[in-house]
Order: structure tokens, then sequence, then C-alpha cells
């Protein structure tokens, strides 16, 4: 019999048990104003199978070395391979959990195979990883500490060598043992049972058990998320709930509009990078926050002779998302379209219509060429130049972590402009509000400091912002120009509103033009979202065929285009319409309806309460679903 063998071996489990049960709670106690309401053992209990999935995965070898009847199993040199074959794999998985700590806030969902995306085409990978690695010197500390208890614990039971003095017991035993944990491994790798109803356990059964996506993302481990999503297209497949019917009279995928233009305007779009909602002043006037501060002066000033839009939402959780919703009008959900094989396909867009109208079309980034994706998927959009740091060609004006700091960058941008031939669309992302979040050293001390790291980097691109518009307003292009302004996604947060889950997705949009005839001024509440952007715009520049749009028009407030907003996530979709909010799992399960105003996902009302409203905005979120799936798996995204 091997009794100590296997007592040291359940031992050594139990450790990788406890310490991912010390990871979970540091991520909930880390993003706990992100949870809403919670019981934090049901937490811990329903994680139990993600962590009995991603555990018998990572320790296989470890197992099997300790587990197979190989005589040597005792012995001194032997333990060390078993050492390092479970140090080694745990070490690595155990890591990406505190990667997720850091980067969750930012990203709001787990780190899966798609999350690589974002840095794929960054040239500066090193650069960029001793910033990580500086900004959150204590999060790695923490890890590394937890380590060496993990490996002092590990030491403190170890094997006995001994002699095998009954082979065939010790064959026998061993086999029985070996065939009963072999079953077990299954069954955790599976989560639960060999039954014909049952099934592998993937990250959506992690939000069977709690209302809101932070709470799904503390049962799971990012070592099951990379796992479960590696080599997958999860979040791509059709549906088929309704009829093509009822999609093109509710959903209108197919818009067209009749705006009579003298000239055809100019468009410069901003994609801000990181300016949360609750940053702006102008996009906080209704929500009452006690002893609210803005950190965007300028475009408060601004605000006062645009439209803005309070009550938008995001559809990308990430930059790159924000590029296909905001230019083609393409949100993302589990998978990001952008990160997928159905992205090098023709795709309708503001690029491509502005340049179906003569419009010569710039995209400006300030990082190194290819930076996030971009420059790719600029290409697949048509723009007819790039202007990165490349182009800019002084790094004088290097930030030393991303690129090209914002106020040069826009001057440059300003200047690129005049000597265009107009009409001519022009998009910017936006760099310098981002972490490390640094500023310039000439302006340390003329910003805000704020509550958060980030607050001093909005006043900055702000103030890069005022400077832009002084030297615009001065060349011959400016009074004939539509300027759009609109987050990517939200970053650091500070005030209690914005750590809901529904609220805290919120998007600033803002449209402005110093000619009146152009943009009209006020503020919309009505329900928005970033991919209205998209044929907001093509509708102001004239534009009369029909086009691809899962978004609405905010200027030509057609009755027949509900006002709506698809709101990203990772694991659900989500729709705000009329007075509901509607959640769908990705096989069609209603997970949850909400009043509109319970951001915070507290009420569920799915089971109490049913009308026609519902019945209808059920309906038409699964009709979008299958239409998302439909035009993107069967290259329908343009009308060419």
């Amino acid at each position: 019999m091997r009794i100590r063998e296997y007592v040291v071996f359940l031992y050594r489990i139990f450790l990788v048990y406890l310490f991912y049960a010390i990871a979970r709670g540091l991520f909930i106690y880390m993003n706990r104003g992100l949870m809403g309401d919670y019981n934090t053992s049901d937490l811990f209990y329903y994680g139990l199978a993600f962590d009995n999935c991603a555990i018998m995965y990572t320790n296989l070898l470890f197992i099997l070395l300790s587990l197979l009847p190989l005589w040597v199993n005792t012995h001194k040199k032997f333990q060390k391979v078993v050492f390092w074959s479970y140090f080694i794999p745990n070490t690595i998985a155990y890591a990406t959990n505190f990667i997720d700590m850091a980067y969750y806030p930012f990203s709001k969902s787990r780190l899966t195979s798609a999350s690589f995306a974002v840095i794929e085409h960054e040239n500066n990978k090193m650069k960029i990883f001793s910033s990580f690695l500086g900004g959150y010197w204590y999060m790695f500390v923490g890890f590394f500490l937890l380590i060496a208890l993990w490996v002092f614990l590990y030491k403190r039971v170890k094997n006995v060598e001994v002699p095998i003095a009954q082979k065939k017991s010790y064959f026998g035993w061993s086999t029985v043992f070996f065939l009963g944990f072999g079953t077990l491994i299954m069954m955790a790798i599976r989560g639960g049972g060999f039954t014909s109803d049952t099934r592998p356990i993937n990250m959506l059964d992690a939000s069977r058990h709690v209302n809101t996506a932070p709470q799904a993302d503390a049962i799971l481990n990012t070592p099951f998320c990379l796992i479960r999503s590696m080599g997958k297209n999860k979040g791509f497949k059709e549906y088929h709930f309704v009829d093509e019917a009822y999609i093109n009279e509710s959903l209108k995928p197919i818009k067209q509009y009749n705006r009579e233009v003298a000239t055809k305007p100019n468009v410069v779009l901003f994609i801000l990078e990181s300016f949360g909602k609750e940053y702006w002043g102008c996009m906080n006037t209704k929500t009452h926050i006690p002893n609210f501060k803005s950190y965007t002066p300028f475009l408060d000033s601004l605000a006062q002779h645009s439209l803005v839009l309070d009550n938008a939402y995001c559809t990308g959780r990430q930059s790159i998302h924000g590029m296909s919703s905001m230019l083609a009008g393409i949100p993302s959900f589990q998978v990001a379209y952008t990160s997928s094989p159905y992205v090098k396909q023709p795709t309708q867009s503001l690029v491509s219509i502005a340049k179906e109208m003569g419009y010569d079309t710039s995209f400006f980034h300030s990082a190194p060429n290819g930076s996030m994706g971009f420059l790719g998927f600029s290409n697949i959009l048509g723009f007819d130049h790039y202007y990165g740091k490349n182009e800019y060609n002084n790094d004088a004006d290097d930030d030393g972590h991303w690129g090209i700091w914002d106020e040069p960058f826009f001057q440059y941008m300003c200047r690129t402009y005049s000597q265009k031939k107009q009409p001519f669309l022009g998009t910017i992302f936006t760099l310098s509000s981002h972490h490390p979040f640094q500023i310039p050293k000439q302006y340390e001390s003329k910003f805000p400091k704020g509550n958060l790291e980030i607050h001093q980097c909005i006043g900055y691109t702000d103030y890069a912002l005022k400077q832009f518009f002084e030297c615009a307003k001065k060349q011959p292009w400016y009074n004939n120009t539509i300027f759009a302004f609109v987050n990517d996604h939200p970053n650091q947060i500070y005030y209690d509103l914005y750590k809901e889950p529904i609220t805290g997705k919120g998007a600033a949009i803002m449209f402005y033009s110093p000619n009146p005839n152009l943009v009209p001024k006020g503020v919309n509440s009505d329900i928005t979202q970033q991919i209205d952007i998209y044929p907001s715009l093509v509708d102001l520049m004239g534009y009369h065929k029909p086009f691809r749009s899962w978004g609405r028009s905010v200027f030509a407030n057609l009755p027949d285009e509900t006002p709506r907003a698809f709101i990203s996530d990772a694991l659900m979709y989500q729709m705000m319409q009329g007075n509901y909010i509607y959640i769908i799992d990705e096989t069609g399960k209603v997970n949850g309806v909400y009043k509109k105003e319970d951001g915070a996902l507290k009420n569920n009302l799915l089971g109490k309460e049913d009308n026609a409203e519902i019945q209808k905005g059920i309906k038409d979120l699964k009709a979008f679903m299958q239409d998302y799936m439909d035009r993107i798996i069967n290259h329908k995204l343009s009308l060419k």
C-alpha cells in the first residue's frame, strides 16, 4: 500500500485549491466596488467547479508522476522531478490570476485567449510590460510572497523513501487508485458527470448562479478562461429565433436617410482613449452625484454649443472594439469581431461610404504603426491614409511608453488636414489618457490630480483638444466641419454610480460644428449607443443610399427606428430598450429583465413581471443576435 504517498499527494492538491481560494478572495476584495450585492460564500462555493477544471488541467503531469507505479516514486531525485512538474505549471497558471487582478478594472472581463489580440501588434511589448510591472509592483510582490509560502507548505509534508516489499499488492492498489482518481479528474475537467444531458462547463455557466457579470467573473478563474477559450472561435454561431420579416421590421438593419446638404461637410471623429463618462461634467448634469468634479473643462465649454448624448452606452470593452463600433457599427460581445476570422471581409462602414462620396479618408494614432491592431483594421475599412508615429517622425515628443503625446500630435493632425482637399473624413484614436497615467513634465502642476491616477491625464488630453481647436478655427476648412467625440471605454472608477454593471458601461458622445446648420445644439437623453455614431454621421454627410447599420441616426428621429443600446459584455447579450434592460445568454436563454433605472441589476423581474413590452424586448434582442451572427458569419456586412 502507498498510503503515505496518497496522503502527501492529496495534501499537495489541497494546497492548489487553497491558493486558488486566496486568489479569488483577493480578486473579490480588489473589485468589491464592482460586485454589487453578493454572497461571498456562494462565490467561493460555485467557483470550486471552475477551480476543479483548471487545477486538473494544469496538474496532469504532476498527477501522473505521483500516481503511476514507477518503483522510484519516493526516491529523492524523482521527487525533485515531481516538485518541478508541480510548481512550473502552477506558478504560470497562478500568475495569470494576478495579471487579471490588475487588468480587470479596465477590461471588466476575465482574460481569455482573445485578450492577447490587444497587444499582438505592439512593437514595444517589453516597454509595456515593464510599465505594467512598475505600476503594479505590489501585485507582483504579493504573488511571489504567496509562491514562497506555497513552496514552504509543500516542503512541510514529504514522502519517505521506502522499498517495495510486495509488488503485486503495490501495483494492484496503485491501479485501483489511479483508475479511481482518473475518473474524478475527468469529472472535474467536465465540471460534472458523464450523463448525456451534461456537457463540459464553460465560462457562461458561471452566470447561472449570480446576477451580474463581475460576480460571474469572481466565480471564474483566469487559467480556466484561458484554457476554455484557447484555439476556439467561441461566440460566433448562427441562431434561428425569428423570421427575416421580423428582423427587417423591428430591428431594421438596413438604414436610409434623405437629408439634403448644400456642401459635403468635413468630418473629424475623436475616439478618446479611456475618457470614461464619469470624467465629463457635461455628461453628469442629471446624475446628481454629490460633490461631483469634472476633469474636462474644455469639452464642457464646447458642450454648450454641441449636441450632447448623455444617456449613451458602450458597445465594446477594449480599444479595438471601439474602432469597429464607431466606424463600422459593429459591437463586440463574447469574442470581438475584430479578433475573429470573420474580420477580413468586405465591410460597409463610415469609411467606405465617405470614399464613395468622394471624401479623402485618414486615420491618426500616435503609437508605433500597427499598435493595437489599428493599422490592420484601418486597412480593412479602406482608409486612404494612416498617420502614426512613423509619419510624425519626431521621437522627441515620445512619451516613453505608448507613443507621441496628444498635444503635439493633435497639432500635427491639424496641419495635415489643412493640406488636404475637401471634403475629408478624419478619425483619431487618442493616446495619452492611458496607463501608466503620465503627462509631459512641463504640465505636472497644471491639471488637477483628482482622486485617481487618470484624472490629470484626462485634464491633459482635454487641454490638448483645446489647443487643437485653437489651431483648427484658423483654418479654411473649420466652418464646414462636423466634430464628433466619443470614449472607447471607461477606465478607473471613482463614483459609486459608475461601479454599477450597466451604468458603468456608459459612453460619452457629443457632436459639434461651428456651423449651426450642420449640427443642432442641445441635450438628447434618449437611449443611445456607440454604434449610433456611424449612421448619425452618414446622415449628416447627406448619403441617400441604403446601408447596413444596427444603430440609428440620432438626427433623423424616424418613428420606426427604436432607441436602444446593445451593451457590451463578455458573457451575455445585453440590451436597453424602452423601459427595460434585457439579458440573454449565448443559448438564447433569458437570464434577466430589469427596469432601465436599475443600473446595478439588483431587482430581476424575470418571472415576476410580464407584459407586451417585455415580450417584444426579448424578441428584439434575439432578432439582433440572429442578424448579427448571420451577417458576420455569412459575409453580409456590406450591401455590395
